[in-house]
């Protein structure tokens, strides 16, 4: 009998194991860009006596509702399916939406109408998109960390490229962080981060902002620079920080407290006792700078008093130079005929009248009578002419500056 009993097991065995169902996932749950291209695949396995008819795809299945994607408005255009000799099924879903999130199963039906199978569970299916994290706060020489994450774990294999300003660069890189070593002002900028494999799906950029302490503090002086006691006089003060600095400090020189507060120092009334050099400190909560100094001095106690009397000083000097060298210049024309010229010039014109009546009546023409002296005389005019002019050239530009004055 057990014999007997084993011989039929042998034969009901392979009956039985010929009529088994199955279906085998890559993977039991993936997770996908959003916008991204997937797959999908599952291997089947049916009883040899049937003939399958249709094989296909459903998402969330339940009681009737157990419906091909290939028929599914959302899904339309964007679903192909891949069948292979070897009994692999391929789901290839396009430009994946937030919405496609959930469970995908194979289902296969047969010739026969009660002979058809669901292979439940199928694979969930997750939908994520990157986003970059850094730290709340970055000051200047920390080495901040970046990350590059998503709701659901991409492929473990997943390589990442980081962007700043939307420009690839290299920096030191771990998986899915970004260190930044020793970070300066230079660093502030748009961070974002892709997979390798997808770079066209890169995250939404953020911006690091790093903070530093004031820098290139300067002071500069509001009106004309040129300073008359009584005017009003007010100091600026500016720097490069970040956050921007709100406590502006204004000191002088050789005193030990401050004089003034606020980013604008105003003296209403300036006099001789403001005088000096001052300088300005910003100062945000991550440090201070002091400015260069800037010196302000009294040039002139007003404008109708001191600068006339120096207008009149400069003209009355003026013509007195001009004087004078009119005079200098008669003086050396003068000395260019000697008195020893002179007489030999008389002797020669007394030899001409004796020698000759006709030399003496020509002696006396005014047109040829001693024309070395009607030469020198047309020279000393020429030179006192040109000197005058240039005298009144210059008491002219003297008495326009004082009428200037007086308006001012």
């Amino acid at each position: 009998m057990f014999g007997v009993f084993s011989l039929i097991s042998l034969l009901v065995i392979p009956g039985i194991c010929s009529r088994e169902w199955k279906v085998q996932y890559t993977s039991m749950s993936k997770c996908v860009l959003k916008g991204s291209t997937t797959h999908l695949s599952g291997t089947f396995k049916h009883p040899d006596h049937l003939t399958v008819t249709e094989i296909f795809w459903v998402k969330n299945p339940g009681k009737d509702k157990v419906i091909n994607l290939l028929n599914l408005p959302d899904y339309r255009g964007r679903v192909e399916y891949f069948p292979s000799k070897d009994r692999t099924f391929i789901l290839r879903l396009s430009n994946v939406r937030r919405e496609d999130e959930g469970n995908y199963c194979i289902r296969i039906l047969t010739n026969e109408e009660r002979e058809r199978f669901l292979g439940f569970p199928g694979i969930e299916l997750s939908v994520t998109e990157l986003r970059v994290e850094i730290p709340e706060e970055v000051v200047e020489k920390d080495s901040p960390v970046l990350f590059c994450k998503s709701t659901c774990n991409l492929s473990d294999r997943t390589d990442f490229i980081w962007y700043k300003n939307g420009e690839s660069f290299s920096e030191s890189s771990d998986g899915n962080r970004l260190i930044l070593q020793s970070v300066s002002r230079d660093d502030t900028g748009n961070y974002s981060c892709a997979a390798r494999d997808q770079e066209h799906l890169p995250s939404p950029a953020v911006t690091l902002s790093v903070r530093y302490p004031p820098q290139s503090v300067s002071v500069w002086v509001s009106g004309s620079g040129v300073i008359v006691e009584g005017d009003s006089v007010t100091l600026n003060c500016s720097s490069d920080s970040n956050p921007p600095a709100l406590n502006f400090s204004w000191f002088k020189e050789k005193e030990t407290s401050a004089v003034g507060s606020g980013q604008s120092f105003s003296i209403s009334s300036f006099n001789s006792s403001f005088s000096g050099r001052f300088y300005c400190e910003a100062q945000n909560k991550y440090g201070s700078r002091r400015s260069a100094s800037v010196s302000l001095f009294v040039s002139a106690t007003s404008a109708g008093g001191l600068n006339t009397g120096l207008f009149a000083a400069a003209g009355i000097g003026a013509a007195l130079i001009a004087i004078c060298a009119v005079v200098v210049v008669i003086q050396i024309l003068r000395k260019r005929v000697t008195p020893s010229e002179e007489q030999n010039h008389r002797a020669s014109q007394h030899h001409k009248t004796v020698e000759s009546p006709e030399d003496a009546y020509m002696t006396l023409d005014p047109k040829s009578r001693c024309s070395e002296y009607d030469t020198l005389d047309v020279s000393y005019s020429a030179v006192v002419v040109k000197v005058l002019h240039e005298i009144l050239f210059v008491m002219h530009i003297f008495t326009s500056s004082l009428e200037y004055e007086e308006i001012l």
